[in-house]
């Protein structure tokens, strides 16, 4: 028995217990001593986890499409964000308090990058 089902299956080791379960089918004389492990349990534990699987693959694509669907809303609505501002902007003017509350800065609030002078050419030494 396993000590530990806290973790998923080895899938080498479940391909191997499934080769044992179709081996086991064709044994029509095989009567256990314990009935948790006579072929009608083993069938429908075997159905059980196969169920199991496909609503696990069901669940992860229906995951995938929720997380698409986010992920496209997300951008919808940055980009409409992001389209309202320029609107704010164009309507009321760059320097505008209407701006600053959008969290941008109003246009007499830049520093302006000082003038650089061009350095005089090094003379050239030996």
């Amino acid at each position: 028995m396993a000590s530990n089902s806290n973790y998923r299956v080895h899938a080498q080791a479940l391909q191997a217990d499934r080769e044992s379960y179709i081996a086991m089918q064709s044994m029509p004389d095989y009567t256990p001593a314990n009935v948790s492990y006579s072929s009608a349990e083993l069938i429908d534990s075997y159905q059980a986890m196969e169920a199991a699987l496909a609503a696990e693959i069901n669940a992860q694509n229906a995951l995938k499409a929720a997380r698409d669907a986010a992920r496209k809303a997300e951008w919808n609505f940055h980009n409409a964000i992001l389209g309202a501002k320029d609107q704010v902007m164009a309507q009321y003017g760059p320097d505008s308090n209407q701006v600053q509350a959008l969290g941008l800065k109003k246009k007499s609030d830049r520093k302006r990058r000082p003038r650089r002078v061009p350095a005089p050419p090094a003379e050239y030494q030996r």
